[in-house]
């Protein structure tokens, strides 16, 4: 049965137009986009969609969301499946779920990591929460093995300076992390750097073509030298 409420078709709609506009992204990348062109592809007269996706911006919007949600519901389905593990080696599980999606969809990836496209903003109010979903689950765990003793409550290198401390404050309460937060939050940005940095080194192929043929292992060895220097001892 198709779609019956204007809450349904415009879902229905949205998810055609993601599909279009993914495959898109693969062929045109991110700054040629056309929603016209996914107009097209979709059969449908433009007007019928522009009164669902006004614009590309609001095109690029629904493709970041959507990339954002996938990438975190995948860092999410291999934590839960690895649920007894220790919450170290759950950082690592963390960081391979993420490095493989990438590696499957990098057309995705380069929208969330690449260059920025020129002219388009990414609305805070509709990007920050799915965006923050994988950060945040390295929080949470770098908070578990503080509360277990197994990260030093003295960092190996000390927060330098009050406008760093305050940023660091301030993303630890809107994480809600209280206990230590601010030492928590600046060891998960330290594994976030380090897991986009080599992510994107594979994605976008600045290893070269035949320098490391086994990427994944590669990822795992350096969250591992990250984490040592996460827990502090």
């Amino acid at each position: 049965m198709p779609p019956t409420t204007r809450a349904e078709r415009r879902r229905d709609l949205e998810r055609r137009i993601v599909e279009v506009g993914r495959r898109h992204l693969v062929t045109q990348g991110a700054a040629g986009l056309s929603l016209r062109a996914v107009t097209r592809e979709l059969g449908m007269v433009s007007s019928a969609v522009y009164r669902y996706v006004a614009n590309r911006d609001e095109l690029l919007t629904l493709l970041v969301v959507d990339a954002y949600t996938e990438l975190a519901d995948r860092v999410d389905a291999a934590l839960d499946a690895a649920a007894a593990q220790r919450w170290d080696e759950r950082v690592v599980t963390a960081g391979l779920a993420f490095r493989a999606w990438a590696a499957g969809d990098p057309a995705s990836y380069a929208l969330l990591y690449g260059s920025p496209v020129p002219g388009y903003e990414a609305p805070a109010e509709r990007t920050v929460e799915p965006g923050t979903r994988v950060v945040l689950a390295l929080a949470r765990l770098v908070a578990e093995g503080s509360a277990a003793g197994e990260v030093a409550r003295s960092g190996p290198v000390p927060v330098s300076g009050a406008a760093l401390s305050a940023d660091l404050e301030r993303l630890a309460v809107g994480a809600g992390l209280a206990e230590d937060g601010e030492d928590v939050v600046g060891r998960a940005l330290f594994l976030w750097s380090s897991l986009v940095g080599a992510t994107s080194l594979e994605v976008f192929g600045q290893y070269g073509t035949d320098a490391v043929l086994s990427p994944a292992d590669l990822l795992e060895h350096e969250l591992r030298l990250a984490l040592t220097v996460v827990r502090g001892r």
